[in-house]
């Protein structure tokens, strides 16, 4: 999709299935209103032989993209046509002064039940690149997401040269039985979830897996041109590596944030990660087919999906060459399953701009320090019963600092709003392990979490230090952890136990990079700072689905400040209720 593909519902638009159809006009081309509607409702879809009824929006899977440019609002209506409650997640939009349209469930919204609708009404604000849209309530997102594609303002253009054309690149799972019963039966049993069937690039499996040589995304690319990949992590459990044979990649943008451009022949994107490639095609008609595969990242102990998913990236044929000649076929080099040193030297490769037009506005002077601790750890087992979690005894759960989250059954937001808290949250996270302890050796010998709904309260533009530290109690793995409402600058990362002492001596203060989603390592930890500068509740959680499901979630609420565009508005008239 190019620039002039825009949909929008100003003047001379007509809607058509949830898209704007118009015919862009000077008056109209930027700070306009876009208008979509989602329609939310069940699709039959076949896959690896399989057909399953799956839950999409206007029938489309993966589903469809959201267009708009830096400056604009969105206005997206959400009807429910499915029994299941929803909600829908604009993964990455700032949300300045929107909290009501963030979407957690029982977070910013109760969800939207069947037969509701609920419209989200949000403006893009100093953003432009890629970040994508998902359900935000249990496990719908296995098949509710689709990409958010935000170009420059009208007549600014990209700090790199402009492509022949721009292509979204959606990775994903696919499980033949519906997700829903596989994380209910997980939690009921205290057990590990049963783990997809196959990962897919634009909903297709690819040739690599048995009965899918129909189910494959192909690309087809011209000699001698620059496409722009717009590739967007959004599988339920893992995080991937992704390589095109035979052709080097150009990273020229991350979380919708333009980085200092470097060059790779291979990459990792978490979920919740989106990242922004420049593909530069060989001058010349290679005689040759490419496979474009991904695969899992997994550091963790338990059993996980390691198949690979693949696509074609084909040339098109001079008019000269028969089409019956069947061309080799080139398939790229991937990391090892478990290459945590390939991952860190190229998490470290991100650099902000940090130009004079986009300025790397890092936190120098610090407010507020927090230490967190992620990773998994166990709940005991109601009792006179057996479960089926690291012993039979106990069954999984994860928390930071030892806090596993319990969604409440009213919305957090809605109760800080009115002042009708009532016992739905509470303000005393802890800002420090509770028990401090070697959170990379070997592991206490209690692996119990807390539960509660407990929150971290801030004060309006707060600097805030966040040091989050994986640990080994159930085996060191890696986190991708997501802020809802705020981009951050990763100013540190390291191995083994975060020194408070020296390691900050080594923070990148200069041009860190800003991301709203960033891999806390397999033992070991990341330094964050961000400014506490939009107004509302604001959810932080692992980007594994199963982990946040196991309560790896926590919320943090900041507080009005003191001019009229530094306060939350009062709630949309159509709010859902619980």
């Amino acid at each position: 999709m190019g620039t002039s593909d825009l949909p929008s519902c100003a003047p001379m638009a007509t809607l058509l299935f949830g898209f704007c159809l118009v015919s862009l006009l000077p008056e109209f081309a930027a700070g306009i209103t876009r208008h979509y509607t989602f329609n939310i409702m069940y699709q039959n879809v076949t896959r690896l032989c399989h057909t399953r009824s799956i839950i999409s929006v206007n029938g489309r899977f993966p589903g469809p993209r959201l267009v708009a440019r830096e400056g604009d609002r969105v206005v997206v209506k959400v009807v429910n046509h499915v029994s299941n409650n929803v909600t829908i997640h604009w993964h990455g939009v700032r949300q300045l002064t929107s909290g009501w349209a963030d979407g957690p469930a029982y977070v910013t919204q109760c969800p939207i039940q069947t037969g509701q609708s609920y419209t989200y009404n949000f403006t893009i604000t100093g953003q432009r690149g890629t970040l994508l849209w998902h359900a935000h309530i249990s496990w719908l997102r296995s098949t509710l997401y689709g990409p958010i594609i935000i170009f420059p303002k009208r007549n600014e253009s990209y700090p790199f040269r402009k492509p022949h054309k721009e292509i979204p690149i959606l990775f994903g799972e696919w499980f033949n039985v519906d997700p829903e019963a596989i994380i209910n039966q997980s939690l009921q049993t205290g057990a590990g979830p049963n783990v997809s069937d196959a990962y897919t690039i634009n909903g297709f499996p690819g040739p690599l897996y048995n009965c899918s040589s129909q189910d494959i995304y192909k690309l087809k690319v011209k000699p001698g041109k620059t496409y722009l990949l717009r590739l967007i992590n959004a599988a339920l459990n893992d995080e991937l590596f992704f390589s095109i044979a035979n052709h080097n990649l150009t990273v020229v943008e991350a979380d919708a944030v333009y980085v200092k451009p470097f060059n790779t022949d291979k990459l990792l994107i978490t979920p919740g990660q989106t990242t922004n490639v420049l593909l530069k095609t060989k001058p010349y008609f290679p005689n040759a087919t490419f496979l474009m595969e991904a695969r899992p990242y997994f550091t963790g102990r338990g059993t996980f999906d390691n198949s690979t998913t693949a696509g074609i990236l084909r040339y098109k044929r001079p008019s000269n060459l028969s089409s019956s000649k069947k061309l080799p076929l080139f398939k790229p080099t991937l990391p090892a399953i478990n290459a945590t040193n390939f991952v860190a030297n190229f998490t470290r490769k991100f650099r902000s701009l940090a130009s004079a037009k986009y300025p790397a506005n890092v936190p120098l002077k610090v407010d507020k320090k927090f230490f967190f601790t992620v990773g998994l750890g166990t709940n005991p087992c109601p009792k006179n019963t057996t479960c089926q979690g690291p012993t039979n005894t106990t069954k999984f759960a994860a928390s930071v600092n030892n806090v596993s989250f319990a969604l409440p059954s009213i919305a957090i937001l809605q109760s800080y709003f009115f002042g009708q808290n009532n016992g739905v949250y509470t303000a005393d996270f802890p800002i420090n392990p509770p028990i401090p302890f070697n959170y990379t050796g070997t592991p206490p010998n209690n692996t119990n979490v807390s539960n509660g709904t407990r929150t971290v309260v801030l004060r309006f533009n707060t600097s805030v230090e966040l040091v989050l530290q994986d640990t080994s109690i159930l085996g060191a793995e890696s986190h991708p952890l997501h802020l809802h409402g705020y981009n951050f600058f990763v100013v540190g990362l390291g191995f083994g136990n975060y020194d408070p002492n020296n390691d900050p001596k080594k923070f990148n203060l200069v041009d860190p990079m800003q991301r709203n989603t960033a891999g806390v390592p397999a033992g070991g930890w990341i330094a964050i700072r961000f400014f506490a500068d939009n107004p509302g509740v604001w959810l932080m959680h692992c980007h594994l689905d199963v982990h946040t499901s196991w309560g790896l979630r926590m919320a943090w609420i900041v507080l009005d400040g003191p001019q009229p565009n530094q306060k939350l508005p009062p709630p949309p008239s159509d709010l859902p209720q619980c």
